[in-house]
């Protein structure tokens, strides 16, 4: 199916609606309507704003970060659609208003799910099906505590945002598709972009995110956790392992369940490299563990060295 293209469009001329006003989709309204780089661009957003909470509708709107609650007979004035909820609600979001053709020709919707394959997947065929554009996107950036009551408006300035096109589709390449999305995001405070398939994504954010937030969960759960908590010999290294262990269980089981293989093979992998260390210490192999010690040492400043 051939997607009609539009001329570039001028921030005022923008209807965006935002699924789900928790933390991330809070934020992002609160960016549109009053952060700083919005008001520095003179950028003048509609929006429209949805969560299953009626009082958050009600509280979000009274604050001045959304201008009405998203519901059906607005949903086709929106430009651009965020769905900053969970995978499947976001699948399911998706796949009711399209089927009753509720979303606006040529549309841009774009999730922030914690995951892209299971999203992307079924979201690209719906959104080719009727006729809008689908891109997938992760914001990198939040916190350990969720719910609009945490959102803030500058919460995304000089944080990256993952895109996901549909490479199929030729979006990718589709230079005044991805000049939109990208003067949006650098309206919400988004500073750079990283353009990746779902599949990269996935086994990227296996390691750098939903390992750690595993591990950090687990270690926590140590006898010594609430002596260390308190005691004088607890340091950065302590809070730096135990920041994010306090979670949401729901939202972290359903995303480290739809990447389970992507997150089985890096566990399996730092289980392999823990067994090493447990395996020289029960020898009292004194040059075993200070070797495993320099291989650790030793990679971190090569990683360094590049990227930072």
């Amino acid at each position: 199916m051939i997607k009609k293209r539009r001329l570039h469009m001028k921030s005022k001329d923008i209807t965006v609606g935002i699924v789900g006003l928790g933390l991330i989709g809070g934020s992002i309204a609160a960016a549109l309507k009053n952060s700083e780089t919005a008001a520095q661009k003179n950028a003048e957003y509609r929006v429209y704003g949805f969560d299953k909470e009626k009082s958050t509708c009600d509280f979000v709107k009274l604050a001045g970060n959304i201008d009405e609650v998203l519901d059906d007979n607005l949903i086709p004035e929106c430009n651009v659609i965020i769905l900053a909820v969970s995978p499947a609600a976001a699948i399911e979001w998706l796949s009711s208003k399209a089927s009753n053709n509720l979303i606006a020709e040529d549309a841009i919707v774009i999730d922030c799910c914690g995951i892209k394959s299971t999203v992307c997947k079924a979201c690209f065929e719906i959104a080719n099906n009727h006729n809008f554009y689908f891109i997938g996107g992760h914001p990198m950036a939040g916190k350990q505590v969720g719910g609009y009551k945490n959102s803030n408006p500058n919460l995304f300035n000089g944080a990256l945002f993952a895109l996901v096109p549909n490479e199929e589709h030729g979006d990718k390449n589709d230079i005044s598709l991805m000049s939109r999305i990208r003067s949006l995001l650098r309206d919400i405070g988004f500073r750079d972009f990283a353009v990746m398939t779902p599949e990269q994504h996935d086994e990227i954010i296996a390691f750098t995110s939903q390992l750690a937030h595993l591990i950090s969960n687990a270690y926590i759960k140590s006898d010594m956790a609430e002596i260390g908590a308190g005691a004088a010999l607890s340091g950065g290294a302590f809070r730096d392992m135990t920041r994010v262990a306090y979670l949401d269980e729901t939202m972290w089981t359903e995303l480290f369940m739809d990447n389970r293989e992507n997150l089985l093979s890096e566990l399996e992998g730092f289980i392999s490299e823990l067994e090493r260390y447990k395996e020289a210490l029960i020898e009292e192999d004194w040059s075993k563990l200070s070797a495993l010690l320099t291989e650790g040492k030793l990679r971190k400043a090569e990683i360094d060295k590049k990227h930072i």
